[in-house]
This record gives C-alpha cells, structure tokens and sequence, in this order.
C-alpha cells in the first residue's frame, strides 16, 4: 500500500509513501483544495531537503570533491518508510544510505508527521544527526501548490493573500536559479497581496524575513486556506502563470547567491545540526468553506 488515507470529520487527506508527499486535502463538502499534479507541474507538496532551490552548476563542493545536487534535494523523489499509520495521520522516515551518500555524504533522519484534527492538517518535520562527530548542513523546506482558484467558478484574480502582519520588507528573487543579491520592493500593501499571473514572471517571489507566521489564501467569498508555521524562516511564493496552482512554501534556506563559490558547509541559509542533535519544524493548513458552509 504505497498511500494512506486519514483524516478527520471536516477533512481528507492522503499522503504518499514516495516522497512523504501530500496528494489530496478535501474539505467537508468534498471540493479538492490541493493542486491535482498535472502536466504544467506534476508535483502536489514535495518536500525540499537537503537543499532548497538550487546550487551553481547542480553541484556542492564537500571537502574539496564535487557531489551532484539537483534542485531542491533528492526526498522528494525517495521511498519514505512508514513509521505508523492512524486514522487520523500518519508518520513517515527517510534515512541516508549508501546511494544518497554518494551525492550527500551526510548522516541523517527525517521524520515527517501529519495530523487532521478539525479543518486542519498539522504536518511536522523532526530532522535528526546522528553522526558522533560530523555536523549536518542541510536546509529542509515544504512546497504544498493549493488550487488557484480555491473556490470553482471564481476567478483566479479575485483571490488575496492576507499575512497576519504588515510585510513592507523587500523581497528576493532569483535568476537562472540562484538568488539576486538586489532585494525587490515590496508587492504586499500593508498585509495584503493582490494575486496574479504578472507576480511570476520572473519566477518565485521570496520573503527571506517575513514577519508573518501565517498567511489566508481566499476568494471573495471566504473560500480558502490559512497557512501557519514555525521554525521556518523564510517563504516563497510561486506559480507557473496560467497554471491553476498557487504554492505557498515555509523554508529553512534558499537558492544559492549568485557569485558564492567554495563550501557547500559555508552556503548562506543553512542550518548546521550537531552531531546527536536535532531540528524541528511544522505548518498547518486550515480550511475554510466560506459562504458554502451556509
């Protein structure tokens, strides 16, 4: 059995065993509120580790040798093992081994935890060393792509993003996958986000010090989700224009900057573990059925 099914009496969820991907959030009247994976992107909510975004030339130089690391890291394509199963959620473990050490020559354990309780899915990340003596340097990140629009029959640019607070830092972006070092002014009036196709052009938007620890996606009627986290620092933003997705992204790291060469272990955004320590992390996703729970 290679997905597991759980939920709670006002949500459905199902996760994948490749990946510890999750494939389906349904709300209480039934209506799909994650991206369906299709063609314009087939992922739904990959999870991005050890890396988030990409390295010059694909590549980290460790001790002196050269390792290919590809976008985001290698989990999201991995066989997760399963740790338990509920009815109302499941955990899920990646750990190295000999072929992710020949592109990352680390020890590590990533555990993931998703929980329905109510309108909201928990899901948590527990990132473990378990080397003696080596530290870990790794950046771990979610990617879940909502239905854009949340609610069928409304339009894609009636919707907003509203941050719990004010957001006038300036944002990031990258090019040709590595980050620009020129910050961006701001495109949130106050705690708001007008949503379009034109946000994207030049690829994600990233918020490298939001001081937010939640953000509402809705159409006009209240039909949406709110996404909350800790322990992740930074967020992204990001659609293929035209594409009916909008992914809302809690990292801890980001693209590598442009002009940074040398150790991967010297990489801006990284977390370094200790050895035997760990890190801990979580976003929640609550569903709100506007005006059709009424």
């Amino acid at each position: 059995m290679t997905d597991h099914v759980f939920g709670s009496d006002r949500i459905t969820a199902r996760v994948a065993g490749h990946g510890a991907e999750l494939q389906s959030l349904v709300d209480g009247v039934g209506q799909e509120r994650l991206w369906a994976g299709l063609p314009a992107w087939p992922r739904r909510s990959p999870v991005l580790f050890p890396i988030v975004g990409r390295l010059p030339d694909d590549t980290a130089w460790i001790d002196g040798r050269p390792f290919r690391l590809t976008q985001h890291g290698f989990a999201r394509d991995r066989a997760f093992a399963w740790q338990d199963r509920r009815p109302d959620g499941c955990t899920l473990v990646l750990t190295d081994d000999a072929d992710s050490r020949t592109i990352f020559p680390f020890r590590f354990e990533l555990a993931l935890d998703y929980q329905a309780v109510g309108d909201t899915l928990h899901v948590r990340y527990r990132l473990h060393n378990p080397d003696p003596v080596q530290v870990l340097p790794a950046s771990l990140g979610a990617h879940p792509a909502f239905a854009w629009p949340q609610r069928r029959g409304v339009a894609r640019q009636d919707h907003v993003l509203t941050f719990d607070q004010p957001e006038p830092t300036p944002i990031r972006r990258i090019d040709g996958g590595l980050l620009q070092p020129t910050p961006f002014p701001s495109p949130i009036v106050g705690q708001t986000l007008a949503l379009s196709d034109d946000l994207f052009i030049d690829d994600a938007v990233i918020m490298d010090a939001p001081a937010s620890r939640s953000v509402s996606f809705h159409a006009p009627d209240g039909t949406g989700v709110t996404l909350a986290w800790e322990g992740f620092r930074e967020l992204g933003l990001w659609t293929k224009p035209g594409a009916d997705f909008l992914c809302i992204e809690p990292w801890y790291g980001f693209a590598t900057p442009q002009g940074f060469s040398g150790e991967f272990t010297n990489k801006p955004g990284l977390l370094h573990i200790g050895p035997g320590e760990e890190w801990h992390g979580a976003w929640s996703v609550a569903v709100d059925l506007g005006s059709a729970s009424t």
